[in-house]
């Protein structure tokens, strides 16, 4: 009993510290430690050291050692073991679709700052009552973190800090960005899963921050002053990412089978053979659609190749927002590396974004943007342009090899003159005829004079009627 008095006293003078932190940092709480709800009531005990609830434990600790071999998930590990609010913006930075900085996003900043640091304080007494040993500490093994294990000894397990930040900023980042709520909940999982796989806790106590984040956060919706910071933060993410107007009417959208009779289309993501390994979300047959001023300028470029001997391939068109979400959620789970070795091989799964190869808004979903490639009538094969559709890497961006606006090739190891050459071939034609290209894909281009530039659509890829 003097033992677990002790404790409770050094979580009252914890939480008094938090907040005296807090004050002195800015941090403006939106209710102090004892008006928030006490953890100790709402949660279940640990399990005991005996029985099938920590029989689970055990064997999810032994999961957690075998995820340290797959070396990006171990990356993630130490990137979400780092302890400070901006280290964490930057880790949900991705799911959340905008950088969050206080300079960039201060209204965001502001909202997450005192949110967290609001429910944080939850977790002290529970730590303190219970006291629960960790597993590295149990079982007298490193943790895979090991620049932690000082701070964390001695330090109690029940329930995890680290869990309760990251499900409760995927919680607040959800309700600001609902439209990428999948991918941010996704992260939100993985970043407690991060915490067994460190070592640092139980998945009892992982699965228990969780549910402390939603009751911290239940608490805050009791708040106006919250109500009103979180409304602001809606608005400056709506502001600073030009969120387009969504719409499923394809009256403007026409089969570019039917504009242009003799491309030849071989749909991608209505295939299993792409970087996601699975046919994609929305692509419902194997056809091609274009905004009728896209297809229009596209037939020009059609007749314009045939004179040299080609004709136009086509690997993806209008493409719906449903399956951007599906890219978006696949690029989350680092654990999915099927495709690899065929697409990506050389790129880390979280530099796919900041390279440009994918995004969370894509100019497909407005209905004037198409990726293609050329057609020998002669050999009847596809030309050889130096490397494949999606290959992530260097060797797709258009200036790798040469000059695109001069055409003068530059001699390398991995694209040949002849290869650049065709890239040209398609590159001259798309511009003659009001395209234009993005600088990471040869294949990519987008009319200039785009009908829908500030609407995305949303209804699947199928044969118009």
């Amino acid at each position: 009993m003097k033992r677990i008095c002790l404790w409770m006293f050094a979580a009252i003078f914890f939480c008094c510290t938090l907040e005296t932190r807090a004050q002195d940092e800015g941090v403006n709480l939106y209710f102090n430690a004892s008006e928030m709800p006490d953890l100790i009531k709402c949660l279940p005990a640990p399990p005991d050291t005996i029985g099938t609830d920590f029989a689970n434990d055990i064997m999810r600790y032994m999961w957690g050692k075998t995820q340290r071999n797959d070396l990006e998930r171990a990356a993630l590990v130490f990137r979400d073991a780092v302890w400070n609010y901006d280290s964490l913006f930057a880790v949900f930075s991705v799911p959340f679709g905008l950088e969050i900085s206080k300079e960039g996003t201060p209204d965001i900043y502001k909202l997450l700052i005192n949110s967290l640091s609001t429910i944080d304080q939850t977790r002290v007494k529970p730590k303190a009552f219970y006291h629960r040993k960790r597993p590295f500490e149990r079982f007298h093994e490193h943790m895979l973190t090991r620049f932690e294990e000082a701070e964390l000894s001695g330090e109690g397990s029940y329930p995890s800090g680290h869990s309760q930040r990251g499900y409760g900023i995927a919680l607040l980042l959800s309700e600001i960005n609902p439209d990428n709520a999948d991918t941010i909940m996704a992260r939100g999982y993985m970043y407690g899963e991060s915490r067994v796989i460190a070592g640092a806790h139980w998945q009892s106590d992982v699965d228990a921050s969780r549910l402390c984040a939603a009751i911290g956060l239940s608490r805050l919706h009791t708040s106006p002053v919250f109500l009103a910071q979180l409304e602001k933060a809606r608005a400056e993410f709506q502001r600073l990412t030009g969120k387009m107007l969504p719409t499923d009417d394809a009256s403007q959208f026409v089969n570019l089978a039917e504009a242009i009779p003799d491309v030849i289309l071989e749909i991608r993501y209505y295939s299993t053979y792409n970087f996601v390994g699975t046919r994609v979300d929305g692509y419902e047959e194997p056809v091609a659609l274009l905004t009728k001023q896209a297809a229009d300028s596209l037939r020009a470029v059609s007749e314009d190749l045939k004179k040299q001997g080609y004709r136009l391939k086509i690997f993806d068109a209008y493409r719906p927002q449903c399956a951007v979400n599906h890219f978006v959620r696949w690029a989350a789970n680092v654990n999915d590396t099927l495709m690899k070795p065929y697409f990506y091989p050389k790129v880390p799964r979280n530099k796919l974004f900041e390279l440009g190869y994918i995004a969370r808004k894509s100019g497909h979903s407005r209905g004037s943007t198409v990726d293609l490639t050329l057609f020998d009538m002669a050999t009847e094969k596809e030309v050889d342009m130096g490397g494949t559709f999606d290959w992530f890497g260097e060797e797709s961006h258009p200036d790798f090899g040469g000059n695109p606006t001069t055409g003068k090739y530059r001699k390398n190891d991995r694209i040949t003159a002849e290869q650049f050459h065709n890239r040209m071939i398609l590159r001259n034609a798309m511009l003659r005829h009001g395209f234009k290209p993005i600088p990471a894909e040869w294949w990519h281009f987008t009319l200039k004079n785009e009908p829908f530039p500030d609407t995305y659509f949303t209804f699947p890829v199928k044969k118009l009627q």
